[in-house]
């Protein structure tokens, strides 16, 4: 019997750094051989540690089963103390995961598809192979970003509240999501 295959865990976007080399007390070098630090397993200690959530709400979040990401964290968790205690480099990288932001659509086929390279425009779309791509939607820091069909004002809500059947402030039309077609 076949293991079952690993689902794609989501993760807000990739962490800032690409590795953490540390330095020995009085010089000296460090250990050759880094710990690979999978980018899922970065996202568990980022939710649970930095952003204190529960294993619940951080499972949620990454699209898993809770017993999943305790699995996830606690492999991460392992590496970066085998990184400090044995003096070795951590190289943040690979793993089977998706971006929740970086979402481009063809222009062409209406396909919408992840692009995880967010220091360029994506190049060509995986569907139909077509080069008529459009700008990325908003990210997560633009989740409550609204629009009014009537008048075009672009708006936040405060209250994290959906903008959906809420009327504009400007002209009291019915609003919509800016990402919506």
């Amino acid at each position: 019997m076949s293991p079952r295959r690993k689902r794609m865990r989501k993760i807000f976007g990739p962490p800032a750094i690409k590795s953490l080399q540390p330095r020995r007390r009085g010089g000296g070098s460090i250990s050759s051989e880094p710990v690979i630090l999978l980018l899922e397993e970065y996202e568990a200690i980022k939710l649970c540690d930095y952003d204190l959530m529960t294993h619940q709400e951080a499972s949620e979040i990454m699209g898993v089963s809770r017993p999943t990401f305790t699995r996830i964290y606690a492999a991460a968790r392992r590496k970066v103390a085998l990184s400090l205690v044995e003096i070795k480099t951590i190289l943040i990288e690979g793993g089977k995961v998706y971006y929740d932001s970086e979402w481009c659509e063809c222009n062409d086929c209406g396909c919408s598809f992840n692009h995880s390279d967010i220091s360029s425009q994506p190049d060509i779309c995986p569907l139909c192979s077509s080069k008529n791509v459009k700008t990325c939607l908003p990210t997560r820091e633009d989740d409550n970003l609204c629009e009014c069909p009537d008048c075009n004002a672009k708006f936040t809500l405060l209250d994290d509240a959906n903008c959906i059947n809420k009327l504009c402030p400007f002209c009291g039309a019915e609003i919509c999501r800016t990402v919506s077609k």
